[in-house]
């Protein structure tokens, strides 16, 4: 009885130790993690040329500027594999500036709001602190605060006036639209709750330009369409729980 119970404290200090050597459950089916991070969006845009009044102006076009902006993503785990995740953020402000014979005008600015919704599959089991992903999933995108520059208008004022004024006022549109995403990935588990994220998604995306000037005869439209396709890149820290 004695050398049993002398055996006791090694077996309980061996069986603490083996349990602090397996790792933590890093994400597994019905965990919830919320992401805060940083969204950097690069168009690989191009535009057609500018139509005024029906009648189309060759050599303009526009190109679209990147943009930063701080992003929150919501993740449920519906199996140790299976994600479906929410992502949204502060609307990123995009700048667009002239090309052709428009080089060098500044056109004007807008907020873009693209919420998304993906499902991902992650890589290795509920246990494995690097998890690579690949998801798909859409979103939902349309603009706010779009804002024409003065000079812009102006040089536009002249082009539908022929020169005889340079005062009329322009208003912008631009169009809303649903478009797919694609995404890959990876996480990286530092303890049961805390982890980093990094992931790249291609968003297929075009939008319609609706420029209205106002002129004592009526409104004049000039449109042209803009194929953003913007890479989105996303470095974030998440919190399970």
């Amino acid at each position: 009885m004695k050398k049993y119970l002398s055996v006791l404290p090694k077996f309980a200090a061996l069986s603490l130790f083996s349990m602090a050597a397996l790792p933590a459950m890093a994400q597994q089916a019905g965990d919830n993690i919320v992401g805060l991070g940083w969204f950097h969006l690069a168009p690989q845009d191009s535009s057609q040329n500018l139509t005024i009044g029906g009648n189309t102006v060759p050599n303009t076009g526009a190109g679209v500027s990147t943009a930063d902006t701080l992003g929150l993503q919501f993740s449920h785990f519906l199996t140790d594999n299976w994600v479906i995740s929410a992502d949204a953020g502060i609307p990123p402000k995009f700048k667009l500036d002239g090309e052709g014979i428009l080089q060098g005008t500044h056109i004007g600015s807008a907020k873009q709001w693209s919420p998304a919704v993906l499902v991902k599959y992650y890589f290795g089991d509920k246990n494995s602190q690097f998890r690579p992903f690949v998801g798909a999933g859409a979103t939902y995108v349309w603009y706010s605060d779009i804002k024409l520059d003065p000079a812009f208008q102006q040089k536009l004022s002249g082009v539908i006036s022929r020169g005889r004024t340079g005062a009329l006022t322009t208003s912008a549109d631009l169009s809303s639209s649903l478009a797919p995403v694609v995404s890959a990935g990876a996480s990286y588990n530092f303890d049961a709750h805390w982890s980093v994220g990094f992931s790249v998604s291609y968003i297929p995306l075009k939008t319609k330009a609706d420029l209205k000037t106002s002129t004592p005869g009526g409104d004049v439209h000039s449109t042209t369409k803009l194929t953003l396709d913007p890479i989105v890149s996303f470095l974030s820290v998440g919190y399970k729980f």
